[in-house]
């Protein structure tokens, strides 16, 4: 799943690229009975409202909560996506053939991984904004901007972790809450702390020379301004890199982002650590459902 740095750069993208245009046109292949009654796009009548809502309406900007996407529109509209498991936002010139919308340039665009086309915005400069998202697990949804302190998509989610006020103090406040909890399932839960998930969880906790397996109770003051350390240099590196690519993120040009190759323990099962004088391997254990990777000796 995206997490907040590939949801970063991909707000970077939308602000670089979308800004300003306005939405001459939305299409969706998302429907799903279950979905019916509920307030996203796969419920069939709330994507009548949604199209009706946000046709015509120019884009502003985009900003990210957590690992949601923002998109504020004139009218005082803003919608929310959350792209899930395999869901990311690509832009180009894209022609429907049938049911298909297919990249009319070469490139990026035409990665396999961005062929499974669900949601297409047709914007005023002949351009298009689509959400490929191969599992059909996005949520697309809408609402007033003064609604977005008070909507259920947002209101529980944490502090965000690169903001200036996100301290080390912030962080044990946070993370005392759940104090027999593992300190790995605890960094994931949007509830405690924003964005962060399986990928930048392990990484910061190998940074910080703390196993995913330690209780939160455990950790001393030392421990947490080290790891508030590391969460911090973990995620921006992440945005530097552009974001991970190990699995189906793509950037909104259709690029992979560059993260995974800088892994220290993410998927590293088995090869050495690459801690300065260490001589441990990465090992991988399941926490609370959630794989965690970390060294076996630091």
């Amino acid at each position: 799943m995206p997490e907040l740095p590939e949801v970063q750069t991909t707000v970077n993208g939308l602000n670089d690229l979308v800004k300003n245009h306005k939405i001459e046109d939305v299409w969706s292949s998302y429907n799903s009975a279950y979905e019916s009654g509920k307030d996203n796009i796969k419920n069939l009548s709330f994507f009548k409202n949604f199209k009706k809502a946000v046709v015509g309406k120019k884009i502003l900007y985009a900003q990210r909560r957590g690992k949601n996407i923002l998109i504020f529109l004139s009218g005082g509209i803003v919608i929310l996506v959350h792209m899930k498991m395999t869901g990311h936002f690509l832009y180009g010139p894209y022609k429907k053939q049938k049911d298909i919308w297919v990249p009319l340039e070469d490139g990026a665009l035409k990665d396999p991984f961005n062929r499974h086309v669900r949601l297409v915005f047709s914007l005023s400069h002949g351009k298009h904004l689509a959400l490929a998202d191969t599992r059909r697990f996005a949520k697309v949804t809408f609402f007033s901007k003064g609604a977005l302190e008070k909507t259920l998509h947002l209101k529980d989610l944490g502090p965000e972790p690169l903001e200036s006020d996100f301290s080390p103090l912030t962080l044990k406040q946070r993370i005392i809450k759940r104090t027999s909890s593992p300190i790995k399932t605890v960094l994931m839960d949007p509830k405690i702390i924003a964005g962060i998930g399986n990928i930048y969880s392990d990484e910061a906790l190998f940074r910080a020379n703390i196993s995913p397996l330690r209780k939160v109770s455990t950790l001393s003051d030392k421990e947490i301004k080290t790891l508030h350390k590391s969460i911090v240099e973990v995620l921006k590196k992440g945005i530097d890199f552009g974001g991970d690519s190990m699995s189906d993120y793509r950037n909104i040009y259709g690029e992979r982002g560059n993260f995974q190759g800088a892994h220290e323990a993410y998927r590293r099962t088995g090869e050495l650590c690459r801690k300065k004088m260490c001589k441990g391997k990465i090992v991988r254990k399941v926490i609370n459902g959630r794989s965690a990777h970390f060294c076996d000796t630091h």
